[in-house]
């Protein structure tokens, strides 16, 4: 089935993450046409690259469908990378996939689990936006072969 690859996002810092009553910080979101994904290891230049051993959210999907509604929602002024996931992908249902192995141009993925929002998506996006993304925030998934990922029209295949 086709997927669209609408734009890649990676970022050197965490700016939410570990902050709980700290405040955000202000690590850049760099948009790319293309990122190396490393089996085991997250997105080269990525802020979760090597995290940790088996970690979860070694990439993240989001369905710019989601974004459109959640602009709606909550009537904001920000771009869809203040979402801080990877890969913006438009015409695959990404919750569907959590538990699956599936590949995108030859790179294999295991969708692990939800990419669940939190508080600091109310900073980020709007007030609301939170509550309005449970169930829809995204996915998060480990990579089990290395390749690239390419902006534009991919092809991907379920694996199970």
């Amino acid at each position: 089935m086709k997927i669209n690859i609408n734009a890649i996002y990676i970022s050197e810092g965490h700016n939410y993450r570990g902050r709980h009553e700290i405040g955000s910080l202000d690590f850049p979101i760099i948009e790319k046409e293309n990122i190396k994904c490393i089996e085991s290891k997250g997105i080269v230049g990525d802020r979760f690259y090597d995290l940790k051993e088996d970690f979860k959210g070694q990439i993240t999907f989001f369905d710019c469908a989601v974004y459109d509604a959640l602009s709606q929602e909550v009537k904001g002024e920000y771009p869809i990378s203040a979402v801080r996931r990877n890969v913006m992908t438009q015409g695959v249902d990404l919750n569907s996939l959590i538990g699956k192995e599936f590949s995108i141009n030859g790179v294999k993925f295991r969708g692990s689990e939800e990419c669940a929002p939190c508080y600091w998506m109310d900073e980020a996006c709007g007030e609301g936006a939170e509550d309005f993304l449970k169930g829809r925030g995204g996915l998060r998934a480990r990579i089990l072969t290395s390749g690239e990922l390419k902006v534009g029209e991919n092809q991907l295949e379920l694996l199970d």
